[in-house]
């Protein structure tokens, strides 16, 4: 029994709690869409048995059972699914439903990665815990010499003032330490609203029309919708309308903190030096 504890896989999950499992994880339950995204990119998207709403990528994760969403989970279906690992959102799922699985004896790791480390740290213990290492390593690497190769290549870079739109109604941004604020940085661009204290702050148009960024980025409700940045082209003496940079980059690749994260913010920087050349 020792011998088996002593090869038991174990990790710190981002509460700061050691997890540890009795063998690697075959049963895994993803309770959001950035796990189930970040399991597979850990190399155990085989070992998935259990997804919630809005767990699209992979394409394979509609395959999976979905049982709720990361909001209200169906306990009694997930159970049925007799699973030996979860894996939960930090601020995404409701408390009283983990502190019940966790009492029911399955194991509970939790996660939510705030930093470009977090998102390859994330890759690295969920492989941990799966059994998955060589996968997994190999991609929390190519993801850290991606993030690497972008701050050299854009640490000299012109700064160029930057409004990035999170959300529509109510009109909503990101400050510096939000991890897309940390892309804005990343590509040599200048949050216009970095200082605002809320992670997720909350604005009125004047702001932004005071704040006259050189570049307005945002996703949008869906992958090719432009709406969002439409909207702005009714302010034509705005510096980003004046000179077209009204910049679209699909959510899905700058609002889940997993490796596409990478891909996306390689957009976000192309749009930054078109700015820069349009000066």
């Amino acid at each position: 029994m020792s011998e088996a504890r002593a090869d038991a896989p174990c990790a710190i999950d981002d509460r700061g709690r050691e997890v540890c499992l009795e063998r690697p994880a075959s049963r895994i339950a993803a309770l959001s869409p950035g796990a189930t995204e970040l399991t597979w990119a850990a190399g155990a998207g085989d070992q998935v048995v259990a997804v919630v709403a809005y767990s699209d990528y992979p394409p394979e994760a509609a395959e999976v059972v979905s049982v709720g969403s990361h909001t209200r989970v169906d306990l009694e279906r997930l159970l049925a699914l007799s699973p030996d690992l979860v894996i939960g959102w930090v601020t995404g799922n409701p408390a009283e439903q983990l502190e019940t699985l966790e009492s029911l004896g399955l194991p509970v790791f939790m996660i939510e990665p705030r930093t470009f480390e977090g998102v390859a740290s994330a890759v690295e213990r969920l492989a941990r815990l799966a059994g998955t290492e060589a996968v997994g390593n190999a991609e929390a690497t190519r993801f850290r010499d991606g993030i690497a190769e972008l701050a050299q290549r854009h640490a000299e870079a012109e700064p160029v003032s930057v409004f990035y739109q999170v959300w529509d109604e109510p009109l909503m941004t990101i400050n510096d330490e939000h991890l897309i604020g940390q892309v804005v940085t990343l590509c040599g661009g200048v949050n216009v609203f970095g200082a605002l204290p809320r992670l997720v702050p909350r604005l009125d148009e004047e702001s932004v029309l005071a704040a006259d960024p050189e570049a307005i980025l945002a996703g949008g409700m869906g992958e090719e919708n432009r709406g969002w940045l439409d909207h702005w082209t009714r302010y034509p003496a705005l510096t980003a309308v004046a000179r077209d940079n009204l910049f679209f980059v699909p959510p899905s690749l700058i609002q889940r903190p997993t490796p596409r994260l990478l891909e996306g913010s390689r957009i976000f920087c192309d749009k930054l030096e078109v700015a820069r050349g349009r000066r």
